[in-house]
């Protein structure tokens, strides 16, 4: 299931830093630079509670799943004057799903003639009459879908991963050029990146709260994956689509699709990328596919400077989500404290208090809706954002990882950003029959 196509070279991408109206820079335009320097001091964004009225923004949704649904509601709750009107998905129940909800939660009907369904119903929704694209579908797909928007000048809310494979990343990175360069706004499902306490946080760090960055570690370590046992009637693609949670060509396995939150994270408050994986994984409880149960990888950038990622996906196990930076005056969770060496808290983020005077414990506004009004507030102030870079590296990143650990080699940057490897049935396949559905996974070193 593996295509090896000739592949450009490597190619400079930088995102854009513009502000998103009176926000402020996001942080991407740091990407480069070196992870212990220090610039005059940094002011944090200040992101709107709502957007800004305007003229209708009409969103067509691609990936009606949990996640694709959510998104929906996040757009229509973002502001006033915004409309989700056209849905898409390969699946017809899962049109119909998200259809159902959106009538019942947000008294949003969506007509029938605006409801697509197949693997060409991406572009139908994309060519129905639309400003903005939420694509939330296969992360195999996305390099495809964002493409095609970009084309049509959409603006686009991209979820994570970029993609599966450095092909389909690098087509992104490409895509992301040509939407910076038609002054499209492109915001990311890296939620944490809008979310009030890490934005905080990454502030408090880079004025040097914790002096400078020495190391890191992150983590995502959760129950087993779920499992859809293949039913009568589907073909080998379906059965694959239903159970994509254990297929590599459909998520990029859970460093790509899970862990890659916690290593965007990293990425982001060390403002630059690895350039080095030495990483191993293994496989002992999955029921199905071709993915591994674990991975454990050592990043290291081009300081010498390193991280460590470490993702578990295996049931009876002690779970835990999260991720430390550490630095030569203390440490940080990079959510909401600070610590020194002997364990005190230096600092801790002032949450909202409830209607008792207790603090919440969280957030005022859900990152997944801040997103989306940062998307609409871009828009409607004429002040066009691309995460695109952001997202795109934090991906690599994850395969870089990935790859080292299938085959038991040390993989560098460069390695991937001119690699031809591509995974799945390649999009002139897609949806065809056979499909090679056969749980092979990869042995390291072989």
């Amino acid at each position: 299931m593996e295509n090896r196509a000739k592949s450009p070279g490597r190619r400079k991408f930088i995102g854009d830093a513009a502000a998103i109206g009176v926000m402020g820079a996001m942080g991407a335009g740091y990407v480069l630079s070196s992870c212990s320097s220090r610039k005059p001091e940094y002011k944090m964004p200040v992101f709107p509670e709502i957007a800004p009225d305007g003229p209708v923004l009409k969103a067509g949704l691609i990936g009606c799943g949990a996640r694709g649904t959510g998104a929906a509601f996040n757009f229509i709750d973002a502001g006033p004057n915004l409309q989700i009107t056209a849905l898409g998905d390969v699946f017809h129940d899962r049109v119909d799903d998200c259809r159902k909800a959106l009538i019942e939660k947000r008294n949003v009907e969506i007509p029938e003639e605006n409801c697509f369904v197949g693997f060409d119903a991406y572009q139908k929704v994309i060519d129905s009459d639309v400003d903005v694209i939420l694509e939330a579908s296969l992360a195999y797909c996305r390099p495809l879908h964002f493409e095609a928007a970009v084309r049509a000048r959409k603006h686009v809310f991209l979820e994570k991963p970029a993609g599966v494979d450095p092909v389909g990343v690098r087509k992104v990175m490409a895509s992301g050029r040509m939407a910076e360069a038609a002054g499209l706004t492109v915001v990311a499902g890296t939620q944490y990146r809008h979310q009030h306490d890490y934005v905080k946080t990454f502030s408090m760090i880079k004025n040097g709260a914790v002096g400078d960055l020495i190391s890191a570690k992150c983590f995502y370590n959760i129950g087993g994956p779920p499992y859809a046992r293949r039913q009568e009637g589907w073909s080998d693609m379906e059965a694959m689509i239903r159970n994509r949670g254990n297929w590599n060509w459909l998520t990029g396995d859970l460093i790509v699709n899970l862990l890659v939150h916690n290593i965007d994270i990293l990425n982001w408050f060390c403002e630059k990328h690895p350039v080095r994986a030495t990483g191993y994984g293994g496989r002992h409880r999955r029921p199905s596919g071709d993915m591994y149960d674990f991975f454990s990888v050592d990043y290291v950038f081009d300081d010498q400077k390193s991280y460590h990622a470490m993702g578990r996906q295996i049931d009876g196990c002690d779970n835990a989500i999260g991720q430390f930076i550490y630095g030569t005056k203390g440490y940080t969770n990079c959510q909401n404290r600070i610590w020194d060496y002997d364990g005190n808290i230096i600092w801790e983020y002032d949450y909202p208090l409830d209607e008792e005077g207790r603090p919440m414990n969280r957030v005022a506004i859900s990152p997944y809706d801040q997103e989306i009004i940062n998307l609409v507030n871009s828009i409607r102030t004429n002040n066009p954002v691309n995460e695109t870079w952001d997202l795109a590296t934090s991906t690599m990143t994850g395969i870089m990882g990935r790859e080292s650990a299938y085959t038991g080699r040390d993989v560098s940057w460069e390695d991937m950003m001119n690699s031809n490897l591509r995974l799945g049935p390649g999009h002139e396949e897609w949806g065809m029959n056979p499909v090679d559905n056969k749980p092979v996974s990869p042995v390291p070193g072989a």
